[in-house]
């Protein structure tokens, strides 16, 4: 994309699969190799996003349906988009981000039973042409992902009770883990699946292989994007 000079990494995957240790220790690794890395999350990320987040994962939204949340999730990103990413991304820096548009694709799409058109279209709106060059899919069977995430909600470093998604049925989570798969054979050139059954260690030192092979884009600019009218 013309002016991101930029790399936007986002981590996908199930409750509980590690995203947020996996990007702090991927974090920790490229700002050894002198890279400048923004870590940000969705939804949320900027101030206005963060608002949203709090309606959406509190599960206030959740009356108003599915439709409603998915149009709550694109504008949290698209502020998120151009408050955050894009800058960062015209200023040469590592963006990596905890979940991006294919969870809107899985959970308000495949799981919300939204048209995939309407999410599609909805998405591009939401994004303003800024797409990952990578996305990594950490994998996990849905229990252990949620058995996770209900001891990270009761432990001592807990923010509060599990959120509206990780209160829904295990049947709906192993339907996400299924559809992440799939999107990963639909899309091989941006998605990797990482096996997120392994060790802390055995992870990161995966997602890094996978990731610094991409850090040259830095230097001659992004790719397989279209151009930037904004």
């Amino acid at each position: 994309m013309a002016g991101l000079t930029g790399l936007f990494v986002t981590f996908e995957g199930g409750e509980g699969a590690g995203k947020s240790t996996q990007i702090r220790l991927l974090a920790e690794a490229l700002r050894t190799r002198d890279h400048r890395v923004l870590v940000t999350r969705e939804p949320g990320g900027s101030p206005g996003a963060e608002a949203v987040r709090h309606v959406i994962l509190s599960g206030a939204a959740e009356r108003y349906g599915t439709r409603m949340e998915a149009l709550l999730f694109a504008a949290a990103r698209n502020d998120h988009v151009e408050e955050v990413i894009r800058p960062a991304l015209r200023s040469g820096t590592v963006v990596l981000c905890d979940r991006f548009l294919d969870s809107s694709r899985v959970y308000q799409g495949i799981t919300g039973n939204l048209e995939p058109a309407f999410i599609e279209r909805l998405q591009m709106v939401a994004i303003n042409g800024v797409m990952p060059d990578c996305t990594l899919i950490l994998d996990l069977p849905a229990a252990e992902g949620l058995d996770r995430a209900r001891r990270r909600a009761a432990g001592p470093s807990a923010e509060g009770e599990p959120d509206r998604f990780e209160r829904e049925e295990i049947e709906t989570h192993e339907k996400r883990r299924e559809a992440f798969l799939e999107l990963a054979e639909r899309e091989p050139f941006r998605c990797r699946v990482v096996d997120a059954t392994q060790t802390r260690e055995a992870i990161a030192s995966q997602i890094l292989s996978i990731v610094e092979p991409l850090l040259p884009l830095q230097k001659r600019g992004r790719f397989a994007l279209p151009e930037d009218t904004t």
